[in-house]
């Protein structure tokens, strides 16, 4: 899928004629040389660049800015700092890292819009491939629409379960929009958009393939793992404390024992496996591999295409984005400063760490002028895994940067490893009581990077371990938010803890966490204005 990406496909939508008595029928004709909608599903071909047309706004990270998840996920966490070339430079991503955040916050805007507008292209695919006839032609087999089905319904999931996350409960349309009138709905309730959640996944997981009978080609599509890991994940969130008090109609035993479960039935499934050496994954080269349950796919791209809106790459600005600004080891733009309090979680002899972040060298700040280049309040660590790499034919110390085109990189973004699966598997039997079967696992996970067994499964075992196998690649902000209660003491006396061991010159920046509405971001006021039906607010913005 990685050299087949599509360009997105554009439809045009007859609206609906207005019909007065005595018109004669000319009056109501297609206008010769239109395209109706349904003509353009005539063939398997058709179908599979439709939902392949779906899968593309999970790759935009720019419209009028940037608004990669990482933002949130690293940014708002004690992972990571803002980074850039001043407090000013991307004043959005700033609010979110110093609870400042407002309803005018353009970052969170034109994240919610794009996973709208893939919601919006799922719900066009099911509406028209699920009326199309089998044998259409001889490769539209019952199995094959099925699967495509199962992909629709599998990305849905993914960009409403994107949304509820970052937003609590949204608006959630279940079918295509012709109107301000169909548009005109109230935010769903957390659960119902959890519900809807499963409801899809349980579709996929039924009717996707597992990941060994697709083609080469096709690496990076949803697979019947992909729907499992989603499955496992949804309901850990489910079963946390912060998302309980929402009111859940499924109680957090049930959750955690369908974890259980849906872990079981990847795990066993025998088509994944750790990658012996860890830095692999985040190689082009090691990209769709045994290890990859679930990632965005990108491309090498020539063209520039700064400034035009959602949907005009098939590259990624990740690597530029996070890339050291100096440019004789980077040239990038030097976001996401991994956190010294993220440096110091990791254990002696961890090499994770050395993949994870990037800690110039004295001669290397000497040669490359570091401290001036890279230094945001104080900080000069680089994100590593997405931003550099190390190359040992390149000069400079080993350390590399992407001899690509300007502001694209072709890395594949990892939503979804083994190793996430194996520790969320070992959360999932914490949850049900089986501290053995979690050491298990977890150990799993540290053995693959030559670190000795734990002495037992704990809460705090899995989630020290999960910080260190994941960090910067976006998942610890919405793990400390389900982890409501880290170590007993719950989130806000978490993050003021964080605050209070950061740099004079950061805390300066930091306002205060306030427990009840800074785990959750605004609804965006443009949208809320353009919403026929009114939308309330979350708390406290």
């Amino acid at each position: 899928m990685k050299k087949n990406i599509v360009k997105i496909l554009s439809f045009v939508l007859i609206p609906c004629s207005l019909f007065l008595n005595g018109c004669k029928d000319y009056l109501t004709e297609i206008e010769p040389g239109t395209t109706l909608l349904e003509d353009f599903y005539t063939s398997t071909a058709a179908a599979v660049q439709n939902v392949t047309g779906c899968y593309t706004p999970l790759m935009w990270e720019y419209n009028n800015t940037y608004f990669s998840e990482w933002f949130i996920g690293d940014i708002a966490s004690d992972d990571a700092l803002k980074g850039g070339g001043t407090t000013t430079d991307m004043s959005d991503a700033y609010d979110i890292e110093n609870w400042r955040t407002t309803d005018q916050n353009t970052l969170l805007l034109n994240f919610y819009r794009a996973q709208y507008q893939g919601i919006g292209r799922c719900n066009l695919a099911l509406e028209y491939i699920e009326k199309m006839e089998i044998g259409i032609d001889e490769d539209f087999t019952p199995e094959m629409k099925n699967r495509l089905l199962g992909e629709i319904h599998y990305l849905r999931a993914y960009y409403y379960f994107r949304l509820v996350r970052v937003f609590a409960g949204v608006p959630m349309p279940l079918k295509v929009l012709r109107s301000s009138d169909d548009w005109g709905m109230p935010r769903a309730s957390v659960d119902e958009v959890y519900s809807q959640i499963l409801k899809d996944l349980e579709f996929a997981n039924a009717n996707l393939w597992l990941k060994s009978k697709y083609a080469e080609a096709d690496m990076g599509r949803a697979t019947k793992g992909a729907a499992q890991a989603m499955l496992m994940k949804v309901n850990l969130y489910m079963a946390s404390p912060y998302w309980q008090k929402y009111n859940l109609t499924k109680a957090a035993a049930d959750c955690y024992k369908d974890a259980k479960a849906w872990g079981d039935s990847i795990i066993t499934s025998g088509e994944y496996e750790l990658c012996p050496n860890y830095e692999d994954n985040f190689t082009v080269a090691g990209e769709n591999g045994k290890e990859s349950v679930f990632e965005i796919q990108y491309a090498e791209v020539a063209w520039g295409d700064y400034g035009e809106g959602f949907g005009f790459t098939a590259g990624s600005f990740t690597q530029i984005l996070m890339r050291c600004r100096n440019s004789e080891i980077g040239g990038g733009w030097g976001f996401d400063h991994p956190t010294k309090n993220l440096y110091d979680e990791f254990e002696a002899g961890d090499p994770r760490r050395d993949v994870a972040i990037l800690v110039p060298s004295t001669d290397v700040v000497a040669t490359y002028q570091m401290q001036s280049d890279e230094n945001y309040l104080g900080n000069t660590m680089v994100n590593n895994k997405y931003g550099m790499y190390r190359d040992p034919e390149d000069v400079g110390g080993g350390y590399g940067k992407w001899s690509l085109h300007a502001s694209r990189g072709p890395l594949n973004n990892k939503q979804i490893r083994y190793a996430d699966v194996l520790l969320m598997y070992a959360e999932a039997c914490l949850g049900v009581g089986d501290a053995g079967t979690a050491k298990t696992y977890i150990d799993q996970v540290r053995d693959r990077v030559g670190l000795a067994p734990i002495a037992a499964a704990d809460d705090a075992a899995l989630r020290h371990e999960r910080r260190c196998e994941l960090a910067m690649e976006g998942h610890r902000w919405f793990d400390l938010v389900r982890w409501e209660g880290v170590a007993g003491n719950g989130l806000k006396a978490h993050m003021d803890a964080y605050k209070a061991q950061e740099s004079a010159e950061v805390q300066h920046h930091i306002q205060e966490f306030v427990a009840g509405k800074h785990e959750i971001f605004p609804i965006p006021q443009e949208e809320r204005q353009l919403n026929p039906t009114p939308m309330d607010q979350n708390p406290g913005y």
